[in-house]
């Protein structure tokens, strides 16, 4: 019994720990100097499970890209402010036709780096989510990318 109490006490230690590091930044990580669009494609997601894109080849961190009709550049400026009012989300680099946002995650304070790339050719826009940190992201970076199709709607 007292086994258990002290690893029960060991637990949220460690736990209040990571807490206390992640609230005074040290789990942000540092900002990517390679991000943005080279020949017409945005960088690919990292080969760990912490990351997912629209361009990537593999289907384990392949995402579809977000679809829209009409005005290219007015879907991307509705997805641009739905992405400026997201929880957690401050916009880095937004020029025409790409976006750059970084997103912190409340208690953690880990961040993640969302990007997007229209596409006006394909009627798309293009989508890339990663972690700056760690190994998996326990689904993290799909989740958000879902939630925002959800709301773009298209």
């Amino acid at each position: 019994m007292k086994m258990l109490g002290a690893t029960a006490v060991l637990v949220g230690l460690l736990v209040a720990a990571l807490v206390a590091a992640g609230q005074l930044g040290w789990l942000a990580g540092q900002r990517p100097t390679d991000l943005g669009v080279r020949d017409g494609r945005l960088k690919p997601p990292p080969k760990t499970p912490n990351g997912i894109s629209s361009q990537a080849t593999d289907e384990a961190r392949r995402v579809e890209p977000l679809r829209y009709t009409g005005d290219g550049a007015a879907a991307f400026a509705r997805l641009r402010d739905l992405v400026a009012g997201w929880p957690g989300a401050s916009i880095v680099v937004k020029s025409p036709g790409y976006l750059h946002a970084e997103v912190t995650t409340r208690w953690l304070r880990f961040v993640d780096d969302l990007e997007f790339l229209l596409d006006p050719a394909a009627g798309v826009i293009q989508v890339r989510s990663a972690s700056r940190l760690g190994h998996s992201d326990l689904g993290t970076n799909r989740r958000r990318v879902e939630a925002i199709r959800r709301r773009f709607g298209g």
